[in-house]
């Protein structure tokens, strides 16, 4: 167990996030077309407000996740690594004529994470404002302070010029906060029962198959996708839903092994941990809706399982 596994668990830790994608939004349009291509409320957020959202096929199928962050006179949209090369495509795709530039500025900017119960104790300690909503972001100097978390443990991200990264390091550091690898961050997440797009939400998922409702806004109007999403809520239901599941097992769980309940295929794990806290394996999973309530029992080959919400 490593001193940033258990800062996340117990206190803080921070996370170098810096590989994570940036890209700036901006034109007069930039608003309304963000909000036609993504599945969120994009048109009536105002500077210091942000959300999670989708970008969709026509099928309403996931093709990425991001977070969006409004600013007085543009966007900063934040995507997972593997994403920083196609966000720009899927969001650019339907543009015509409208007025909108993206500008990747991932190398030029830096992105630190500071997650954990102690997270915010920690930073107003070292000056900073806190944002006091999900997805919110306060201007710190010439930085921005968003309140956001990779592993699902209460958590804020700091943006800015790629100068401040070092003295970031150093006032955390000299707070005794140690730094969190990104094994660290993956054992919390799945722990906490948090999907990462490219390993628990997949380019086949639809929105309501993930649970993760927060970057669906219902009364939105049209978007890329709507008429799927909007179909499966009037149908009231989907065949598979994402679960964090646990196994009394020491070692983790392949990525598609297949869960059963009493000898009928069940589901099937995306990703797995060896938890230290809970002392087995913890892991999300889709599961067959019918199976899908939390403390339905499973199997993972001779390894007894059971359906745990997700956090």
């Amino acid at each position: 167990m490593t001193d940033g596994y258990r800062g996340l668990r117990d206190s803080a830790a921070w996370l170098a996030l810096d590989t994570r994608g940036r890209l700036l939004a901006r034109g007069r349009d930039r608003a309304r077309f963000l909000h036609n291509v993504s599945s969120n409320e994009v048109k009536k957020m105002t500077p210091g407000a942000g959300c999670y959202a989708f970008l969709l096929t026509p099928q309403g199928r996931i093709q990425a996740d991001i977070h969006l962050f409004c600013f007085d006179d543009y966007f900063l949209i934040d995507t997972e690594p593997d994403l920083r090369e196609k966000v720009p495509g899927l969001i650019l795709k339907y543009k015509v004529a409208d007025q909108i530039e993206l500008e990747d500025v991932t190398e030029k900017t830096a992105s630190i994470g500071v997650e954990g119960p102690g997270a915010a104790a920690l930073l107003m300690a070292c000056g900073a404002p806190l944002p006091d909503a999900d997805f919110a972001h306060v201007a710190w100097g010439d930085s921005t302070v968003a309140r956001v978390t990779l592993t699902g443990q209460p958590g804020y991200r700091l943006y800015g010029p790629i100068e401040r990264r070092a003295g970031w390091i150093s006032q955390l550091n000299a707070a005794g906060v140690p730094p969190a690898t990104g094994e660290d961050a993956r054992q919390v997440r799945i722990e906490n029962g948090k999907p990462r797009f490219g390993d628990d939400i997949r380019e086949t998922s639809l929105p309501q198959e993930t649970q993760q409702m927060h970057a669906v806004s219902f009364s939105k109007g049209c978007y890329l996708g709507q008429e799927i999403v909007e179909r499966i809520r009037a149908q009231g239901r989907v065949n598979w839903k994402l679960a964090r599941v646990e196994v009394d097992a020491s070692e983790p769980l392949a990525a598609g092994t297949k869960l059963t309940a009493q000898g009928v295929e069940a589901g099937e794990v995306t990703s797995s941990v060896l938890s230290p806290d809970a002392g087995k394996v913890v892991g999300l999973a889709y599961i067959r809706s019918k199976f899908a309530d939390p403390g339905t029992a499973l199997e993972a080959g001779p390894a007894a399982a059971v359906v745990a919400a997700l956090s």
